[in-house]
């Protein structure tokens, strides 16, 4: 038996501090990747659980812009051009995130984009997505490449989501989508207008690479009409000879979109004055400001920064909603400071799904609207409708 002496006892005090310390907990966990939801201190602690889980292709899909990802860091960085303006001595002890969307109240402005394919990322997929949505009260736009039909998914969101609808050159398919969505109660139809066909997406390209498995049923187009067979909103189409996100897509498809459908219209990926303008004489509902999360086109411009001119646009005259780059609850004041009705948000659900499936999901809109309550609280706002302009200013003014 060694004798005892100072240095040695002191050495195994240190030791049993390391080995209880936050710090060997991590390292234990893999570089300090989360274990259970609970963990996750913001959204992103999510997107690395979700690469540590995922086949690199498919955490490919969702980490992927177009080009240099350009407009992806864009989206982010954009943020940084705004700052909040807060008030003091108001009284924050109550708190109202509520919003109310084209007649219906929901309990924050933070809305489920679309996003397809969820399946790839959890079993569950768009199901699991719905029971969360459900469970914390969003809204939730359903993609036309769900891999749950709408049926399905309105089932288990409790009531009909908004359905979310790409041009095709087969207006056959495209109404008979139309009219499945309409008949399965969907009050709002969403067309997607800011990607018009292939792009060039590299970090998707560099993840697939690293990826051994046989994907070209599911994502090569030289399989198609095969590869959008996992899709039930396709089934019983004809597809042959179909394109999808066509380039020919002009203003003529939106009207004739209007008289198809007894739904409300919304257009998803306006970025301009002009076409916000367009948008309201043609009986838009409601637009969306996005750049698709940087996955369409490499603009550069951030959907932050476009959100001004395409609110000037509207005018007042139609809601205005906006995505692409929104992690913080701060991110989501500033939006709403500038004028946007809600909030979209898709990437940070997306990592929660395929880190913990349902869980997940419901932990990042706990994380997203925790975030904007304090951010709300902070700026001496007590509710949406008392976020104004004058909350929020370009920095360096």
């Amino acid at each position: 038996m060694q004798p005892w002496s100072p240095l040695g006892s002191s050495r195994r005090a240190f030791l049993r501090f390391l080995a209880a310390s936050p710090l060997a907990a991590a390292a234990q966990q893999g570089d300090g990747v989360i274990a259970t939801p609970g963990e996750a201190a913001n959204v992103f602690d999510f997107e690395t659980a979700a690469k540590s889980k995922l086949p690199p292709a498919h955490f490919g899909y969702i980490a992927t812009g177009v080009d240099d990802d350009a407009t992806v860091r864009a989206n982010r960085e954009g943020f940084t051009h705004f700052s909040i303006r807060s008030r003091r001595l108001v009284d924050v002890s109550k708190i109202d995130m509520s919003v109310r969307l084209l007649g219906t109240e929901w309990k924050t402005p933070i809305v489920l984009a679309p996003a397809g394919s969820q399946r790839a990322f959890h079993p569950d997929g768009e199901v699991a997505v719905a029971r969360a949505a459900k469970a914390k009260g969003h809204l939730q736009i359903l993609s036309t490449v769900t891999t749950a039909s709408v049926e399905d998914v309105n089932a288990a969101r409790g009531e009909p989501v908004w359905y979310q609808l790409y041009a095709t050159t087969n207006w056959t398919a495209s109404r008979a989508m139309v009219k499945r969505a309409e008949a399965a109660g969907c009050p709002v139809l969403v067309l997607t207008v800011d990607q018009i066909g292939p792009t060039n997406r590299e970090t998707l390209q560099q993840f697939t690479r690293r990826d051994s498995r046989k994907c070209a049923t599911c994502h090569d187009r030289s399989t198609w009409p095969a590869s959008v067979q996992r899709k039930p909103m396709f089934d019983g189409l004809d597809l042959m000879d179909t394109r999808f996100q066509p380039a020919s897509v002009t203003w003529d498809y939106v009207k004739r979109l209007r008289d198809a459908t007894s739904m409300k219209l919304a257009i998803k990926g306006i970025v301009t004055k002009e076409d916000a303008e367009i948008a309201v004489a043609n009986g838009v509902d409601l637009v969306v400001c996005s750049n698709h999360g940087g996955r369409a086109e490499e603009t550069g411009r951030s959907s932050i920064e476009s959100l001004p001119e395409v609110l000037e646009g509207a005018k007042g005259r139609i809601p205005v909603l906006v995505d692409s780059g929104f992690r913080r609850g701060t991110d989501i004041f500033k939006a709403l400071a500038l004028g946007a009705a809600a909030v979209c948000v898709a990437r940070p659900y997306l990592w929660g799904l395929a880190a913990f499936g349902q869980p997940g999901v419901e932990t990042v809109l706990d994380i997203l609207a925790r975030e904007l309550s304090l951010a709300m609280r902070y700026a001496g706002t007590t509710s949406v409708g008392k976020i104004t302009p004058a909350h929020v200013v370009a920095r360096g003014r």
